[in-house]
C-alpha cells in the first residue's frame, strides 16, 4: 500500500486534533472504535450520495486513527489532482476495463505489513441506485477479513463505525443482513440511497 496523508508522521497527528475540532464546532458526533481484529478489514461506507461524503470520512478517518484506503473512479485521478486523491488514500478504479478487482484487493490486504482498512461504496456511485454492488463482501471474505459497517447519517449528524460483520458465504442472506443494518442510516441526498 502507498503512503498516505494517514501513515505520514506528523501530519496525522496534526490533522486528527483539527478534525476533531471541526466536527465538534460542526455539529457532528463520532462513534465507535475500530476493534483490535479490525486492524486489516473491509469496510462499508454507507450511505453514499454526496461529493461531501469524502471529506467528512477523512474527518472521521483522523478523528478515529484509522488507517484507511479507498475506491474511486478513475476520473478523479486525472491530473492535476491525481497525487493528492491518492495521498489521501484513494485507489483509482477504471470501470471501463475488465480486471479482477476483488483477488486484487485481497491480495494487497493480506500482503499489507501494518494496519490497513479498506472503504467501499457497495452503491458503486453517488447517483441513485436500486442494486448494491458486492465486491466489498467478496474482497472481504477472499482475504478472510472482517467487515466494518462505518455509517454517516446527515440528519442527526452521526459518523462512525457500527458492529463487526464476519461473512458466512451466504451472499443473499448476508447482504440482506447488512441492508437492514443500514435502513437506520440516511445520506445527505436520502432520496438516492435504498437500502432494499
Amino acid at each position: 500500500m502507498h503512503r498516505t496523508i494517514f501513515t505520514t508522521p506528523g501530519v496525522s497527528t496534526l490533522l486528527r486534533g483539527f478534525s476533531l475540532a471541526w466536527l465538534k464546532l460542526a455539529g457532528w458526533t463520532v462513534q465507535g472504535s475500530l476493534a483490535p481484529e479490525a486492524r486489516k478489514s473491509v469496510f462499508i461506507a454507507a450511505p453514499h450520495t454526496s461529493n461531501w461524503d469524502l471529506p467528512y470520512t477523512l474527518f472521521a478517518a483522523f478523528a478515529l486513527r484509522l488507517t484507511p484506503y479507498w475506491m474511486g473512479k478513475a476520473s478523479i485521478f486525472r491530473f492535476p489532482f491525481g497525487g493528492l486523491m491518492r495521498y489521501l488514500g484513494g485507489i483509482p478504479v477504471d470501470r471501463s476495463k475488465s480486471s479482477n478487482l476483488v483477488a486484487a484487493s485481497a491480495e494487497a490486504l493480506q500482503a499489507a505489513d501494518g494496519p490497513v482498512q479498506l472503504i467501499v461504496p457497495p452503491e458503486g456511485t453517488r447517483s441513485k441506485t436500486i442494486y448494491w454492488k458486492t465486491g466489498f463482501y467478496w474482497i472481504a471474505v477472499t482475504a478472510k477479513l472482517p467487515i466494518v459497517m462505518a455509517h454517516m447519517d446527515y440528519p442527526r449528524r452521526l459518523v462512525g463505525l457500527g458492529p463487526l460483520f464476519t461473512p458466512t458465504g451466504d451472499v443473499d442472506a448476508d447482504m440482506a443482513s447488512i441492508k437492514r443494518y443500514y435502513a437506520q442510516f440516511k445520506g445527505k441526498n436520502s432520496d438516492q440511497f435504498t437500502h432494499e
